[in-house]
């Protein structure tokens, strides 16, 4: 039977955003779209057995339960009272302190741990009740706590790019890594700017200027916690590691550091530790398989060359381009979640920006960038629903709060994307192939 390919694309498509509406957990409405096609184009169910196993069956991905794991040990072992004692030495005295003390902890702790939620649970249940009791509005201390957790998807290391990598077809991690870098120092910077003024407006106060010899002596305490940054991205660049291997061997330097060092760690929440990193894995790796199959027959079917082919008919001008794409991505932030946005666009978009010249690196920044917004904004923002949790307050009123956060990162987004600059100087420095 001759198989019309704009009919199976239908199918594809089509039946994963029906069940997508109807609520269906992703993983199955991946696998089950991607059955049906391949039974219309008369290819064997066997076939998504096998491009299921062969997405997952790659090293790059041993990387990501590392770095889970890695974000996890220092979430309950301390070290993340140690950043925030650092953050507030270097900017608690600036007017709207504990607010940049809140965007500096989260760079910090986003340099070491790659994610926004774990950001948000550690870190959010000591700074939003700090933050309240130091004056500010509860909703305003949630918005920020959960806007400034997205720098840890940019900041390296970051396992979404590895993700990313992973759905790019192999492109440097360390590339993305150093990518991710300037954006997201760029994105903590543009914030403490917006808390400043909105502290003087609401005349929030600032802390008490600290000695410098106390200074010194808290960073001091907090080198064994940096050092965690020194060893994962030292060992990349170095070309000592690769992304994996410095993964591992920074779960192995966070428990020592945990355990020992700041004593915070029991070794009897260590099985607790590893069955939620299981639990959590087990959801990113079945989303990864379906993501992989549901794009091999996207593949099959050349629906990447056909939105290509609609977008350039749109215009052929990149800015307007990119106009489209970040809207789009920004649309679909508001109701998936990043992980399938980025298996599931990227095989499809990155040939779209290639085809005037934008490096996978660059496309690569700006996506994550641009997803980051999804994770703070209803109805599926994990980063947004964590943080309401966390500081026992309602989704609508932080959501408001959020509003001058929110047009700080489409500012920081438009930066990122119109600027190349700002997403290669590091790596192109360094030597990488962007």
């Amino acid at each position: 039977m001759m198989v019309n390919t704009t009919v199976a694309a239908t199918i594809l498509l089509g039946l994963f955003f029906v069940m997508i509406v109807c609520r269906l957990p992703i993983t199955f409405a991946l696998c089950i779209s991607t059955g049906a096609c391949m039974l219309y184009c008369n290819m064997p169910l066997m076939s998504l057995v096998s491009q299921y196993a062969n997405s997952i069956n790659t090293f790059t991905l041993m990387a990501i339960p590392f770095f889970i794991l890695a974000g996890e040990l220092m979430g309950q072992g301390g070290i993340s009272d140690r950043l925030l004692e650092t953050a507030s030495a270097c900017v608690g005295h600036i007017r709207g302190g504990l607010a940049h003390v809140n965007v500096l902890a989260s760079m910090l702790f986003g340099s070491m741990s790659g994610s926004a939620v774990a950001d948000v649970s550690s870190l959010g249940s000591i700074e939003v009740p700090m933050m309240v009791d130091g004056g500010y509005d509860r909703e305003f201390s949630v918005a920020v706590t959960v806007a400034s957790s997205c720098q840890g998807i940019l900041i390296p290391p970051s396992h979404n790019m590895v993700m990313y990598s992973l759905a790019a077809g192999g492109c440097s991690v360390g590339a993305l890594f150093m990518g991710g870098a300037v954006p997201g120092i760029l994105l903590g910077v543009l914030f403490m700017v917006v808390c400043y003024f909105i502290a003087i407006k609401r005349n929030y106060p600032c802390g008490e200027r600290m000695p410098m010899k106390d200074r010194f002596r808290i960073i001091f305490r907090s080198v064994p916690a940096l050092l965690t940054v020194v060893i994962i991205l030292g060992g990349v660049l170095s070309g000592q590691f690769t992304a994996t291997e410095s993964a591992a061997v920074a779960c192995i330097w966070a428990f020592f550091v945990s355990t020992f060092v700041y004593r915070k760690l029991k070794i009897r929440q260590v099985p607790k530790i590893l069955l939620k990193c299981t639990m959590n894995l087990a959801m990113i790796y079945a989303l990864i398989g379906s993501a992989g199959a549901f794009g091999f027959m996207m593949s099959y079917l050349r629906v990447p060359t056909m939105l290509t082919n609609v977008l350039l008919s749109i215009s052929d001008n990149k800015y307007v381009i990119l106009l489209i794409i970040n809207v789009m991505l920004l649309v679909l932030g508001c109701f998936m979640d990043m992980v399938p946005l980025i298996l599931l666009c990227t095989p499809i978009l990155l040939p779209v920006v290639q085809s005037f010249g934008m490096s996978t690196t660059h496309f690569g920044v700006m996506m994550l960038y641009n997803l980051c917004v999804g994770l703070c904004t209803p109805p599926v923002g994990n980063a947004l629903f964590v943080g309401c949790s966390v500081g026992k307050t309602s989704i609508e009123k932080v959501t408001k709060a959020l509003l001058p956060l929110y047009a700080t990162m489409i500012v920081g987004l438009i930066l990122v994307t119109y600027i190349p600059a700002i997403s290669e100087f590091v790596p192109g420095l360094m030597g990488y192939t962007l």
